[in-house]
């Protein structure tokens, strides 16, 4: 087994899975502390909506779809003058977080959009005819009826967070990614390569597990 995995240092291995996890979980709570109003947001500005407004959402919507359009690659080079100039470095976990937010806000704002788009239009109605405010109406009716879509939404942002947590390794940012670039593929280790895409795999399955389980526990509720 030792011979399989010769090239393969576990103790950098641990420390890759330990950025890779700081990584994803910092730049999730943001991501959906960011995102959600936002998709929020976007909804309740959206035509015939509790708080329509046609230029703000017109913005909001141009906003999001450029960031959007941007390939998360291209969106780390470009964001580093910023990121330097915010949080002192580009590099490392601290140096990811930043364009990991600011890859992944906008993507869950659309899915969290997506998910209040999906509740009953009567349910709405009726708490306006009680005299709800819009805030009420936000937090008393369209999070609580759409929280399984919310969840799920989460759930394929944290999926795709891994993925772009693998990509920042490109730049120095550390993790289990930054260890595939620099051994599996630059010094043509296989060894080093299989195991820490395993471990992505992994860390993948076990997200859309959790994930799938809650929002189905919040459904049955």
């Amino acid at each position: 087994m030792s011979g399989w995995f010769s090239n393969v240092n576990w103790a950098d291995i641990a420390a890759a899975c330990r950025d890779t996890l700081v990584m994803l979980g910092a730049s999730l709570a943001l991501t959906v502390v960011l995102g959600l109003p936002l998709g929020v947001l976007l909804y309740v500005t959206g035509k015939r909506q509790i708080g329509a407004n046609r230029w703000l959402n017109g913005v909001l919507g141009v906003v999001i779809n450029v960031l959007r359009s941007v390939p998360f690659i291209i969106l780390l080079i470009v964001m580093i003058p910023l990121t330097v100039a915010l949080v002192g470095t580009s590099l490392g976990v601290v140096g990811a977080i930043l364009p990991l937010v600011v890859g992944a806000a906008p993507f869950y704002a659309r899915l969290v959009e997506g998910a209040l788009r999906e509740v009953d239009r009567t349910t709405i109605e009726a708490t306006q005819a009680m005299g709800a405010t819009p805030l009420q109406i936000v937090t008393g009716t369209l999070i609580p009826e759409a929280l399984p879509g919310l969840i799920s939404g989460a759930t394929v942002t944290a999926v795709a967070l891994v993925s772009f947590t693998a990509m920042a390794g490109v730049v120095g940012a550390g993790g289990l990614g930054d260890l595939a670039i620099r051994f599996g593929y630059q010094r043509f280790q296989t060894d080093v390569m299989i195991v820490t895409v395993t471990l992505l795999v992994v860390l993948v399955q076990a997200i859309q597990f959790a994930g799938d389980r809650l929002a189905q526990s919040v459904t049955r509720r």
